[in-house]
């Protein structure tokens, strides 16, 4: 792994009923995440995902890196863009930016219908 590498790309389909899961899994029950009707009402077109799963699939990603252990992950932040919604791909891409001292730093980015959800992506792993 080098400098300028890319990231195996990540998809995933989050389904209809991941942010019904997701709430009761990290208690946040926020109307606009289980509520099509109230996120409408707020103005979004229907329920939206949780910003810590959008946080935790570019982590997924850039597990990639240390396959097997995911311990090896030891930083990671992210800048949210836009909403994310159920039932339509997202996929995470990264690029190596510099590997020293046994870790390596990635930029990340996931989009979704062609729009940018999450950028500024950095991930520290351990490799």
């Amino acid at each position: 792994m080098k400098p300028g590498d890319a990231v195996p790309e990540l998809r995933v389909m989050p389904d209809r009923h991941l942010p019904h899961r997701f709430a009761g899994a990290g208690e946040d029950f926020n109307p606009i995440h289980i509520d099509p009707e109230a996120a409408r009402q707020a103005g979004l077109p229907g329920h939206v995902l949780h910003g810590l799963y959008l946080m935790s699939v570019v982590a997924r990603a850039a597990g990639e890196l240390a396959p097997g252990d995911p311990r090896a992950l030891k930083r990671l932040s992210v800048e949210f863009r836009d909403m994310g919604v159920p039932e339509q791909e997202i996929i995470v891409t990264g690029t190596v930016r510099e590997v020293r001292d046994g870790r390596a730093v990635m930029d990340a980015a996931a989009e979704q219908s062609g729009k940018v959800i999450v950028g500024g992506g950095e991930a520290e792993i351990e490799v």
